[in-house]
């Protein structure tokens, strides 16, 4: 009997945490750890991997006027497929089998908060 109520209690933790909706707090630490390597911790493109010989600039999330272009899912589909499924570059790797796709949009709305602007609908 004590198995059943462990595995019945394992069981609703998981459910839990993939239900759970993904906080501000996570996705920072998901930003830090996945996307401030390229593109910086304020997100201007100038992370630590970024040298001179870097074949081309991270994209500049601050920049409004070029973020404005972007509609959240152009945003979503570039985080989960990478760079090359919207013809943007190579350098972008795929998250979609790393993040979710509730990490993905929490990675969306931050970009948002970085350049302080909505985006074109969809």
């Amino acid at each position: 009997m004590k198995k059943i109520t462990i595995i019945a209690t394992l069981a609703g933790i998981a459910c839990h945490v993939f239900i759970t909706p993904v906080s501000a707090s996570d996705t920072q630490i998901i930003y830090k750890f996945y996307c401030a390597q390229c593109h910086g911790l304020t997100g201007k493109g100038d992370g630590p991997n970024v040298t001179k010989d870097f074949p081309v600039s991270p994209r500049n999330f601050t920049d409004a006027a070029e973020m404005n272009k972007l509609s959240d899912a152009d945003m979503k589909n570039v985080i989960l497929d990478g760079g090359p499924s919207a013809s943007k570059s190579p350098m972008m790797p795929p998250w979609g089998k790393t993040l979710t796709g509730e990490e993905a949009d929490g990675l969306v709305k931050h970009l948002r908060t970085l350049c302080k602007c909505e985006g074109k609908k969809s």
